[in-house]
């Protein structure tokens, strides 16, 4: 995503950073265009030609002058300097103030990043097509993403929790569509927070570092799982692959994620009524067979496709096994002791 790239490019530890800071701590405002070509060449008018490397120093000399700075930030040079921005006064703009205005609407017509420097409010705006992002301190930010963090272990613990009964609901078989919406629900909100703080990371730069290890604990195997839940449970007609699945999940509002109807027409496997949601359903066992250690992935498809279902899976001999392609009579054995080790710390775990 182009504003994230941005904001990596701004974040604290990088030179353009350095030059910004610069530039509030000399209490002077600034309007920095990040691209050159020929578009941004006609929107400038006046000021001074230059090819000179960037460098934190530079910009904010620069910026010094009333007129705005033009940087080739590909290639680390500044281009422009003092010049006036004469963008198309047709682009609509919500902003009020002359700089801020000329900056929204130098990004609309360029399609390069532009940021605004307020000499009175001292704020860093980035404008990148159509977004407007205000420039935080870290210290706002880190704020933010901690209490992001508590409700990210917060929701992890329950998705936990919910994952483990779902798998020994599963080796029992007793799943209900209602249990495999739940882990669903749990899995999307955790992926939706982390994704959260994931964006303070990249805000935080070289101060989001701690921040970054925490998120990665928590959320390590997390993307694997909820395709590997859908692949087990997606009905026939969800209309597509597991891929269009989650990329439905991903486009729920925060009111339809809790919507169990809604989820379950999307995963293909329930009507639109609540009764519906306490039908049965059996797992095609590929969340099992990823648990089983050294298994290749190609291997468990097969495994997978030979069954057609985790019950069928169990239930398996090591001669049933040896019959999937790939499967000789070691593997067999290991899967087949892999299933049953599986099948007991699960239906331990629950009733522990």
């Amino acid at each position: 995503m182009k504003l994230r790239a941005m904001l990596r490019a701004i974040a604290p530890g990088t030179e353009l950073r350095d030059g910004l800071e610069r530039i509030l701590r000399g209490r002077t405002g600034a309007i920095v265009v990040l691209g050159y070509d020929d578009t941004v060449e006609e929107m400038c008018s006046g000021g001074f030609h230059l090819d000179v490397e960037f460098s934190a120093t530079r910009l904010r000399e620069l910026a010094k002058m009333d007129g705005a700075v033009v940087v080739d930030y590909t290639h680390r040079r500044i281009r422009r300097a003092n010049v006036q921005l004469l963008p198309d006064a047709r682009i609509e703009t919500s902003e009020s103030g002359m700089r801020h205005r000329t900056a929204e609407r130098a990004a609309k017509q360029s399609g390069y990043p532009v940021i605004s420097v307020s000499q009175s409010m001292r704020t860093v705006a980035l404008y990148v097509d159509e977004h407007r992002h205000v420039v935080e301190d870290s210290d706002v930010i880190l704020s933010r993403a901690n209490q992001a963090l508590a409700t990210l272990e917060r929701y992890k613990s329950r998705l936990d929790e919910v994952s483990g009964t779902l798998s020994a609901l599963e080796i029992e078989d007793l799943v209900t569509v209602r249990d495999v919406i739940t882990v669903i629900q749990r899995m999307e909100m955790v992926s939706r927070i982390s994704e959260e703080i994931a964006g303070y990371v990249i805000e935080l730069g070289t101060d989001g570092r701690l921040l970054s290890l925490q998120l990665e604990e928590l959320v390590i195997g997390l993307d694997p799982d909820r395709n590997l839940v859908v692949r087990d449970y997606v009905g026939p007609s969800a209309g597509g692959p597991a891929e269009d699945v989650l990329t439905a999940l991903g486009r729920l509002t925060s009111a339809e994620l809790i919507d169990m109807p809604t989820i379950a027409r999307i995963l293909g496997v329930g009507g639109a009524d609540g009764e519906a949601l306490d039908s049965a359903l059996s797992p095609r066992g590929y969340r099992v067979l990823s648990k089983i250690p050294r298994l290749p992935s190609s291997v468990a498809e097969s495994i997978a496709a030979h069954c057609g279902s985790l019950q069928t899976m169990l239930s398996a001999t090591t001669e049933d096994l040896q019959a999937v392609e790939g499967v000789g009579p070691h593997r067999a054995r290991a899967v087949r002791e892999g299933l049953s080790r599986l099948a007991e710390s699960s239906i331990l775990e629950r009733f522990a």
